[in-house]
């Protein structure tokens, strides 16, 4: 008798979600509880645990868009456990040996894996796409089977067979096809839509970050003894957004209909990008919160972002979010606002540059910030005079420490 599974309800607004993995493959036995699958929605992702020990029958592929209630496996809870499956006792193991000869057991459990250079469904399609020879891959996992590792480090240069579908090569003009996942196409649709219904403008100025930089040189050993955490640059733009939030709320507000919602509290939105996509966690009621604070904050959730492991509850909301495209090398971009809010600070890379100062020309640590809003609900006046406060904030940190 097989149980069937189906796609559990992952979130109120979530219909549909996507077969990212089959940690287990069909025909493995899984015990309960035991991790099967992960799934993929347009927020995150999530796992999928075996409700019964048995026997996994797969009825999904990699990569297939499943909607929320319908069956992705099912599961023989007849089946026989094999010797591997169960956790032995001695008397188990002395009739094991006694009773079944060496060679029946290692063929048994030869059987109960893989054959020697056989890859799994993933590594499988991968390989298909490089295009290359399963014969010409090596194995790693039990009895020589190929896994998704193997697959993805294989070389290109081996012995190829007939290329798939998802592949054209003719000479040098080679083009590839793949499936957008269910996070980039709900980010793109979410990037046109902004565009399209709001009234979005882009205004820059400069900041000098030598004082920053002086005080994270001074202090940054000291800082991280104490706290366990580094002393980033994310924290001090992060206090610098809090405190021009506060001077100027309409950056801060959302517009709901024909309302304008004003938050008396900052949740600041941090852009990451994580394997799968851009995502975009938040650090909670950051006003409040000190440097350390938000660099352990930061730390936390880029760390979550890294491993697929950010919840719902840590994507929703946000009133005001910061992206920095410096880590990447960017010297200046426009970034898009990230609905419903209704503005995002760009930072970018730090170059040295000439500056004028007190009538001298010298060379200074100096970073593009650019400040996208909707013009609908921010006027130029904020919008300016939130950045140059922003500015001044970064410029002169004393201030912002001491609150003054």
């Amino acid at each position: 008798m097989s149980i069937e599974m189906k796609i559990p309800a992952v979130g109120e607004s979530i219909t549909e979600v996507t077969l990212s993995k089959w940690i287990k493959n069909n025909g493995d036995y899984v015990q309960m509880d035991e991790i099967i699958a992960e799934l993929e929605s347009d927020k995150a992702t999530f796992e999928l645990t075996a409700e019964k020990a048995g026997v996994l029958i797969t009825k999904a592929s990699e990569g297939d868009t499943i909607a929320i209630g319908s069956v992705v496996c099912a599961i023989d809870d007849k089946a026989t456990a094999p010797v591997s499956a169960v956790k032995s006792t001695p008397a188990i193991e002395k009739a094991v040996t006694t009773s079944t000869p060496v060679s029946e057991t290692k063929k048994s459990n030869k059987e109960a894996t893989y054959a020697s250079g056989h890859p799994s469904p993933a590594a499988a399609k991968i390989l298909s796409e490089k295009g290359i020879d399963v014969q010409a891959v090596k194995g790693s996992g039990i009895d020589g089977r190929i896994t998704k590792e193997d697959a993805q480090a294989a070389n290109t240069a081996g012995p190829k067979t007939n290329v798939t579908n998802t592949v054209t090569s003719v000479g040098t003009r080679a083009m590839r096809a793949e499936k957008m996942s269910s996070l980039r196409k709900t980010v793109a649709k979410r990037l046109v839509a902004v565009k399209n219904e709001t009234a979005m403008l882009t205004t820059f100025n400069e900041v000098d970050m030598q004082a920053i930089m002086d005080i994270r040189a001074k202090y940054k050993d000291k800082f991280k003894e104490k706290y366990g955490v580094g002393l980033g640059f994310m924290s001090f733009f992060t206090k610098a957004v809090c405190e021009a939030l506060q001077a100027f709320p309409a950056v801060n507000a959302q517009i709901n209909g024909e309302e304008i919602i004003y938050h008396h509290y900052a949740d600041i939105s941090i852009a990451v990008s994580a394997p799968k996509g851009l995502v975009v966690p938040i650090i909670k009621n950051a006003e409040s919160l000190t440097l350390a604070g938000i660099e352990k904050a930061v730390a936390e959730l880029a760390t979550k972002a890294r491993e697929n492991k950010l919840t719902l509850e840590e994507m929703t909301g946000g009133t005001f979010t910061i992206t920095n495209g410096g880590v990447f090398g960017s010297m200046m971009s426009t970034p898009i606002i990230n609905a419903p809010q209704s503005a995002i600070l760009g930072m970018h890379n730090i170059v040295e540059r000439p500056v004028a100062i007190n009538g001298q020309v010298v060379i200074r640590p100096m970073m593009y910030v650019a400040l996208s809003y909707d013009h609908r609900i921010i006027d130029g006046r904020e919008s300016v005079g939130f950045l140059v406060r922003v500015k001044q904030l970064l410029e002169d940190p004393e201030r912002m420490l001491l609150g003054v």
